[in-house]
C-alpha cells in the first residue's frame, strides 16, 4: 500500500537534488567566458554567460584593410561563435545533470539550450 508513497518520495528528493545542482551549474555557467575568434585570429570576441559582449579585439592588419564589410563579417562570425560555444557548454552541462534520469512523463526531453 505505502510502496507508491515512497516511490513518490523518492522521487520528489531526486527531483529536489537536481534542481539543486542545476541552479548551482546556472550560477557557475553565467560566470564563465566563453571566447571565439574568426578570419584565423582575426577577430576575437569574448561573451559572458549572459551572452553579453565583454570584449572584441581585432588585429591591427585587419584594420588596416580598410574592407568594412569583411570586418563586419568577421565580428558577426566571432561573436556567433562564442555564443554557440556557450550554448554547447550549457546543453553538455545541464545533459550530465539529467543523463540517466528516467523521470516519468519526460519522454526524453533534452534540457534547454
Amino acid at each position: 500500500m505505502f510502496g507508491g508513497l515512497g516511490n513518490m518520495m523518492g522521487l520528489m528528493k531526486q527531483a529536489k537534488e537536481i534542481k539543486e545542482r542545476m541552479e548551482k551549474l546556472q550560477a557557475e555557467l553565467v560566470a564563465r567566458e566563453y571566447e571565439s575568434q574568426s578570419g584565423g585570429g582575426a577577430v576575437t570576441a569574448r561573451i559572458n554567460g549572459n551572452g553579453e559582449l565583454l570584449a572584441l579585439k581585432i588585429q591591427p592588419d585587419t584594420l588596416k584593410s580598410g574592407d568594412g564589410e569583411l570586418l563586419e563579417d568577421l565580428i558577426r562570425a566571432a561573436v556567433n561563435a562564442a555564443v554557440r560555444r556557450k550554448e554547447e557548454t550549457v546543453r553538455e552541462e545541464m545533459g550530465r545533470i539529467t543523463a540517466g534520469l528516467n523521470l516519468p512523463g519526460m519522454g526524453g526531453l533534452a534540457p534547454p539550450g
